[in-house]
């Protein structure tokens, strides 16, 4: 089956966030939101469910979570019970309610999504943020400087994995090493796998840290959901595994009567995206990996700008300090290129480009950095 990717789609006119933010003439590259129409099995469910007429509460759907759990033994290794999974409406609430489960410091790498560092930031002071270091041409984490830092207030490690906004997939020995310091630290860990079916390096696997070992797996949170990779992200429906019992309760406990229940068109999107939609993610894979060689090429033969190869995702990280100049994002904006700076994810000298996007946008894009640096 073919997908036609390269098919504009005009959302103008449509309360986009993502294209409503700048003016008309801008081209937004900055929110992680992608320019593709969704399986067409999502647009059948969600049309057979408005049509019904009738919109009230829903509980969560026997199905859904059988195919979830299924999803999780093939793809992540990890055999749960259906009562180890909590429905939530995104990914931020998770988040959120993750971080001030337990009134105490958060650790967490940075620079990172930003709803790390601000839920970080609202459950503790003593919060703590340990830059990634660059090794061997990629990022990774400072595990010297983590057991450096680390307190006995200290109480989750908030986990990005898949990274946003660096595009790592983190190894084996990574994972269990970060495993090992949370142990000896007695850290929850709250892991968001959010981009993990979005893997672009085939030499790349995804690995969920819970499925290493039964420690692991009794202390962590993970988040997953069909958003990002179908496209969906506006209908929020997210899964938190926990299969500890005393830290789900209390999970549960946090997000009573503050957090909602996800919706039915929402449960309906996810059914059709997890059911029908491996085919059309397959493609889009395909057509990323073009996209991200594209733009890599073209940015790396930009003097002063430079981009590393990116695992997964559809985020580039690309680094302007050569440039020596500190409001180049701004001027990228005069120019009509809209990103996020890498301030927002509590870095510097980088902007994130999304490059879900036809590669026709992508080119134009890359004209416009072009012209900006002409000035």
């Amino acid at each position: 089956m073919n997908f036609d990717f390269d098919k504009i789609i005009d959302r103008s006119n449509t309360n986009s966030w993502k294209w409503e933010k700048y003016p008309k003439e801008v081209l937004p590259f900055w929110i992680a939101d992608m320019d593709f129409e969704s399986p067409i099995q999502i647009k059948d469910a969600l049309k057979k469910s408005i049509d019904s007429g009738v919109y009230g509460y829903n509980q969560t759907f026997p199905e859904l979570v059988d195919v979830f759990i299924e999803r999780l033994k093939h793809r992540h290794k990890l055999k749960v019970e259906s009562e180890a999974i909590v429905l939530l409406p995104g990914m931020v609430p998770a988040l959120y309610a993750t971080a001030n489960m337990f009134k105490g410091g958060i650790v967490t790498n940075t620079p990172v999504y930003r709803p790390f560092i601000e839920s970080s930031l609202q459950a503790s002071s003593n919060s703590k943020f340990i830059p990634f270091i660059e090794k061997n041409n990629r990022w990774e984490m400072d595990f010297d400087k983590m057991e450096s830092i680390i307190d006995p207030d200290d109480k989750v490690f908030m986990l990005c994995n898949p990274h946003n906004p660096n595009g790592r997939v983190f190894t084996k020995k990574e994972l269990l090493k970060l495993g090992e310091i949370c142990k000896k630290h007695d850290l929850i860990i709250c892991s968001d796998e959010i981009h993990c079916d979005l893997i672009l390096d085939n030499t790349k696997e995804h690995i969920s840290i819970a499925s290493l070992n039964t420690d692991l797996e009794n202390r962590t949170i993970t988040l997953l959901a069909p958003s990002k990779t179908f496209n969906i992200a506006g209908l929020g429906c997210t899964f938190a595994v926990i299969p500890n019992k005393e830290l789900r309760d209390q999970f549960k406990k946090t997000i009573y009567g503050i957090i909602p229940h996800p919706s039915g068109l929402s449960m309906e999107a996810a059914l059709a995206a997890y059911k029908f939609g491996e085919t059309w993610r397959l493609s889009l894979i395909d057509y990323l990996k073009n996209n991200h060689d594209y733009l890599q090429a073209e940015i790396n033969s930009i003097n002063g700008l430079s981009m590393k190869n990116c695992e997964a995702t559809y985020l580039a990280w690309i680094n302007f300090e050569d440039l020596n100049r500190s409001d180049f994002v701004m001027e990228l904006e005069k120019h009509g290129v809209g990103v996020q700076d890498a301030k927002i994810f509590g870095g510097e000298n980088y902007f994130r480009f999304n490059f879900g996007t036809q590669k026709s946008r992508i080119n134009e894009g890359i004209k416009r950095i072009k012209s900006a640096l002409m000035f």
